[in-house]
Formats: structure tokens, C-alpha cells, sequence
């Protein structure tokens, strides 16, 4: 096949051209490529796995240690010896441009190596390819992809205040209060209760921080005409909460029986087998009694363990099994109830959730050099990796709202300087979605000015590169960050 004046070897059950390119089908599908050992467009699994340019003259290095690996990135592949990515991947052609290959239904891998670009689904599908622009390409792969998956009903994101940026576990009733006292006159939508608010992880009730219950805290959100937020972990828990002990024929199990590690977070946790259908009706159950309490803005973390590999009580795809517990909870929680997914796979969620956390934590430091260059772990809290995954899935923002993590505003308990501050606050702008963290009584005057004229500005954007923007006529390259 003759391509943008390259000759591409094509091996797929049907081959049909479209707009921009060309739909394969088949389960399996490959295309030679002349461009030897170049760069490869790398998709990681979830929100949290990396999104970036790879060399392809360097073989992958599996992230250490092993137990981290299922909240990294997809574990099916963590020893695998090609570079590879989940649903989409693309090489670097001598121009510039980009051979592109994307499934139009989650549960496909595309791997690349110095003579070929491969896609493998675990069942039969269609697939995108094209040769262009990068930007060109992606923003066709995501027209394709809205037909497919479908598109939430499209409003601006909100503007969120969320609670771990400042405090982290350490928050309470009392100092909660006190911040939403410290937020007034700021031009914020949403007041978003971080981790730290529950018995425990599993165990969705307010602890003892919480003495006038969860209800009582939306609702004071709400007198301050704030839309009250709420963070869970619906798919896990720890073998320490109520709901392991009470229900451990829930969890997700390997085929020796054993359960399934999701993560080390906490020292462990598990997650639930959401095929079953006690799982199922305890989750809307759930998501019922979080709606009850006024909550209509959901941080939702932690998901990608719904599509771990595992053995399931109903034999489907793994991502399937994710997709049909994600519509149980937006159906639980209806259609006015906001959704932010994190740690979540990026294409299973389309066109369920509002908004995507498109990169790692970011946190008030730049970079995690111990994890991301000893451990092979790009996934680690710092605003460098939540800057660089994050300008790798700008191209989703047709799709969903893009949610690249806080900005800072304070210096207060901060690492970061002037110039690193301002980048994650125009990486916010780009992506817009804007969240911040700040504690109100952690900023100065002006710094608490700054913060209100940009939680107001509606600037002009325009991408006139891969890592390049106008935010109102202002040249904006995040590429030297990178």
C-alpha cells in the first residue's frame, strides 16, 4: 500500500480507505514500515502510564519494583521485550511525520519495532491507519473514536478546589470548614474532598474526623454555592477493611486461585471482581449513598484494577468487565453527577466519564529522578511526568475533559520556582481544566490575585505545534521543559 509517497506492507482481514486514511479489520493486524530503529509514539494504559516519544533503539526496561507495576502501567506487558502501547502507537517517519495505528474499540496493544507497526485485540475489530501530521492524525483518530465510544454532553470543566495537593490524609470536619470559609470571593465551582475522609479503603463511611457526616459537609459546600466533590477508590480495597473481610470470594483472583495484587499503595490493596453480581449491586449501592449525601462531583481513582488481568466470575474481556462497571456507576449516580476518572484506562472510559486525569500526580517539587531514572518508574508524583504524559493526551480533549492535575499558586511548603509554577498553570489552560490545591490561608496577596485572574481568564488558544500554543498571542513551547 502506497501511502503519502512511502510504500507500507499491509496484513489485515479487510482493508477499506476513509477520511485521512485507512480502516483495517482483523484481530491481528501489521504494517511494514521503512523507517528502521526511530521513535515510537508510546500510549501507556491509564491515566497514570506514561504518554511520550520512546526510542526505539532502546529496548523497554521493566518499572521496579515488581509489586508497583500493576498501578504503572498495563502488567500483562510489563516484561515484554518491544515497545508497545494500549489501543494506539505510532513511528516517527523521516519527515516529521507519523505512521499511525489505533483501535476504534478498547482491549487492542499496538507494538512497534524497527520493521514493523503491530495491533493485537483480544477479539475482532477495526483499526485506523494513517501516515501525517501527528496532530493531523490524532485529531482524526479521536473524530473516529467520539462515533464509536460516543461523547458526554460537552460543557466547560468546572473549576476545582481538591484537598490532597495541600493537606494530603490530613484533613478533618473542622479544618475543611475552615478552608471553605478561606475560599470565598474566589471564582471556584466545585470544593472536592480528597483521601482521608473514609474508615478506610473499602470501607466507604465517614471516620471519626467526620463527626456531622459527609451530608453535612456537601451541604455547607453547596450554602457557599459550591457543587460539593467526593474522592473514592470504588474497585479496591485493603485486606484490613470490613469489606475484604466480610466478602473475600469478591476479589479478583490469578488462575492459581491467588489474589490478585493491584497496587502497594497503603500496603496493599485488592480489587473486586466487578462481574459479580453482589459486586455489581453493592457498587450502585454505594454510589446511591454517596449521592444522597449531595455529592454531584466524583473523583473516581484507582480504577484501572476493575481490568486487571485476573480470572472473573463472567469469562469477558477485562476491559469490557471495566466498561460494564463504569456504566453501572454512571447510571447509579445519573446524568448530572459529574465524573472525573483517575488511574483509569484512557479509551475503556470514553464517552462514560465527564473528565480524564491525563498524566501522573503532580506534586510541589519538579522531578522524581530516584523513580523515574533507577526504578524505570516514569509514573511517580512531580510535575515533570504529570507535564510530560499529560502533553502527550492533549489530543483526547474533543473526547473528554482533560484534567492534566493542580496548578500551584503558593510558595508556601513549595519546591518549585516562579518559571516551573507558570508552566503547569498554561499546561492547565491548554488542557482547560483548571484545579488547584492551594490552602486559602497559604497564600499571600498576591498570590491569591494571581490565583483569582487565572481562575477568570478565558483566553484564545491556538496549538500551532505538537508542544507549542498561543494563550492569547502569548508563544507558549513546552518543549524546553521537556
Amino acid at each position: 500500500m502506497r501511502i503519502q509517497g512511502y510504500d507500507f506492507q499491509v496484513q489485515a482481514e479487510r482493508t477499506t480507505e476513509t477520511l485521512g486514511g485507512y480502516l483495517l479489520e482483523g484481530k491481528a493486524v501489521q504494517i511494514g514500515h521503512p523507517f528502521g530503529r526511530t521513535s515510537f509514539f508510546k500510549h501507556g494504559w491509564q491515566s497514570w502510564s506514561e504518554a511520550a516519544w520512546v526510542s526505539l533503539k532502546e529496548s523497554p526496561k521493566p518499572i521496579l519494583p515488581p509489586e508497583r507495576r500493576p498501578q504503572c502501567d498495563d502488567p500483562a506487558y510489563a516484561l515484554s521485550p518491544v515497545h508497545g502501547g494500549s489501543g494506539l502507537g505510532g513511528v516517527e517517519g523521516y519527515d516529521g511525520r507519523m505512521l499511525f495505528l489505533g483501535a476504534l474499540r478498547p482491549g487492542a496493544r499496538v507494538e512497534a519495532d524497527r520493521l514493523h507497526l503491530k495491533g493485537q485485540a483480544e477479539h475482532e475489530l477495526q483499526w485506523f491507519l494513517a501516515y501525517g501530521e501527528p496532530l493531523e492524525v490524532l485529531s482524526r483518530y479521536a473524530e473516529l473514536l467520539a462515533a464509536t465510544l460516543g461523547v458526554r454532553p460537552r460543557q466547560p470543566a468546572p473549576r476545582v478546589w481538591c484537598s490532597w495537593y495541600g493537606y494530603y490524609t490530613h484533613i478533618s470536619e473542622a479544618r475543611l470548614l475552615q478552608t471553605l470559609a478561606g475560599l470565598q470571593g474566589l471564582p471556584l465551582e466545585v470544593f472536592q474532598v480528597d483521601d482521608g475522609w473514609q474508615q478506610n479503603i473499602g470501607d466507604w463511611e465517614p471516620n471519626d474526623k467526620f463527626p456531622s457526616g459527609m451530608n453535612y459537609l456537601a451541604l455547607r459546600a453547596q450554602a457557599q454555592g459550591l457543587t460539593p466533590g467526593l474522592w473514592l477508590a470504588p474497585f479496591i480495597a485493603r485486606p484490613s477493611s470490613q469489606l475484604y473481610r466480610e466478602h473475600p470470594d469478591w476479589f479478583l483472583r490469578d488462575e492459581a486461585g491467588e489474589l490478585v495484587l493491584a497496587g502497594n499503595n497503603w500496603g496493599g490493596y485488592y480489587a473486586l471482581d466487578v462481574t459479580l453480581p453482589a459486586v455489581q449491586d453493592w457498587l450502585v449501592a454505594l454510589l446511591r449513598t454517596v449521592r444522597g449525601w449531595g455529592f454531584r462531583y466524583l473523583k473516581l481513582d484507582f480504577l484501572f484494577a476493575a481490568a486487571l488481568p485476573g480470572k472473573r466470575h463472567l469469562e469477558v474481556p477485562r476491559e469490557e468487565a471495566y466498561r460494564e462497571a463504569l456504566r453501572l456507576v454512571r447510571e447509579a449516580v445519573g446524568e448530572d453527577t459529574y465524573l472525573l476518572a483517575c488511574g483509569a484506562p484512557v479509551l475503556a472510559s470514553l464517552g462514560l466519564v465527564d473528565g480524564l486525569r491525563i498524566g501522573p500526580d503532580v506534586a510541589p517539587y519538579w522531578d522524581n529522578e530516584d523513580r523515574r531514572l533507577y526504578l524505570h518508574d516514569p509514573t511517580g508524583p512531580s510535575a515533570y511526568n504529570a507535564l510530560r504524559t499529560s502533553l502527550h493526551r492533549l489530543w483526547l480533549k474533543p473526547l473528554v475533559h482533560t484534567d492534566p492535575d493542580v496548578a500551584f499558586f503558593r510558595s508556601r511548603y513549595n519546591l518549585l520556582t516562579p518559571e516551573q509554577k507558570a508552566v503547569l498553570q498554561d499546561l492547565a489552560l491548554v488542557a482547560e481544566f483548571k484545579a488547584i490545591s492551594d490552602p486559602p490561608e497559604w497564600l499571600d496577596g498576591e498570590e491569591r490575585e494571581q490565583l483569582q485572574a487565572w481562575l477568570l481568564a478565558r483566553p484564545t488558544l491556538e496549538q500551532t505545534g505538537f508542544y507549542t500554543f498561543r494563550i492569547d498571542g502569548r508563544e507558549v513551547d513546552f518543549s524546553r521543559w521537556l
